[in-house]
């Protein structure tokens, strides 16, 4: 019985010591320790997570620049396309993306997430489903939108936000906490209407993205300040039945070629794809 917890527990990847089995975990004796005794060599993972359920995977991509990014804290301020440097970012990476296949694109509905979205369906034959989410707009900054950073940043907010965002509400605007609840609450939403196996992208902001990482990683909300979301990066979170695996953050160059892999593979071989290869 103490054999089958443990080998269970291997497979769970959590430590025989975890489950109550009434006395000290017995010794391995001679097997090697990279060899689970129930398992063939031929069945072991790869380097990688072992894709042994069906999955989905998000493309988290942050809109591209836009001539006020930088100087402004922009918020939901209409009218703010994509300046040039932002329309070439977004059509580099469509051009990346273009072998992955996606089966939706959900986005937020202000204006440089809009055009974004546009640069990532250019040239796909036949398009993916389309879709708006105002759960994946921009945080609402009340006061602070349309104010510049350096005067925000003498703020005695300013501090809290670094420190402690999830006890912040900005001035006539959204809690961080409301923020990151309905980020990813669209997240789950989505996983679930798309299915397992599907892989969509989502355009959003860098506050939202930050904190659907910070969920998918199990971190509290006060240590999202610790990621970095770029223009027209993309981070990517494969979603199964046990547990989130965030597979890139921030990657803003690179071939996409582990995002192709999201079935799983035929028992006895091994998946090309691995989580830790570099992007």
């Amino acid at each position: 019985m103490a054999r089958e917890q443990r080998a269970r527990a291997d497979r769970l990847g959590v430590g025989s010591c975890a489950l109550a089995t009434g006395g000290p975990e017995p010794q391995r004796g001679d097997e090697r320790p990279d060899e689970r005794p129930d398992e063939r060599p031929d069945e072991r993972p790869d380097d990688g997570p072992y894709h042994s359920a069906p999955m989905t995977t998000v493309l988290l991509i942050r809109h591209g620049l836009t001539a006020l990014t930088g100087p402004v804290l922009t918020g939901w301020t209409p009218g703010v396309p994509l300046d040039e440097r932002g329309r070439a970012q977004a059509a580099a990476l469509g051009d990346r993306l273009r072998p992955v296949p996606l089966d939706a694109l959900v986005h937020s509905p202000l204006e440089r997430c809009v055009e974004t979205a546009d640069a990532l369906l250019a040239g796909r034959d036949p398009a993916p489903p389309r879709a708006v989410d105002e759960r994946l707009g921009e945080v609402h900054y009340g006061e602070w939108t349309g104010r510049e950073f350096k005067g925000l940043v003498r703020d005695p907010l300013w501090r809290v936000i670094q420190a402690h965002p999830s006890a912040v509400t900005f001035p006539g605007g959204e809690s961080l906490r409301a923020m990151a609840d309905r980020a990813v609450a669209a997240i789950r939403d989505w996983n679930a209407r798309l299915g397992p196996d599907a892989t969509y992208a989502v355009v959003s902001h860098a506050d939202v993205i930050k904190a659907i990482i910070a969920d998918a990683l199990g971190l509290h909300l006060d240590g999202y300040q610790r990621i970095a979301v770029s223009p027209a990066s993309l981070s990517a979170i494969r979603y199964d039945a046990l547990r989130p695996t965030v597979l890139r953050v921030n990657d803003v160059g690179g071939d996409p070629v582990d995002l192709l892999g999201t079935k799983k593979p035929v028992r006895g071989r091994r998946s090309r794809t691995t989580s830790g290869r570099p992007g």
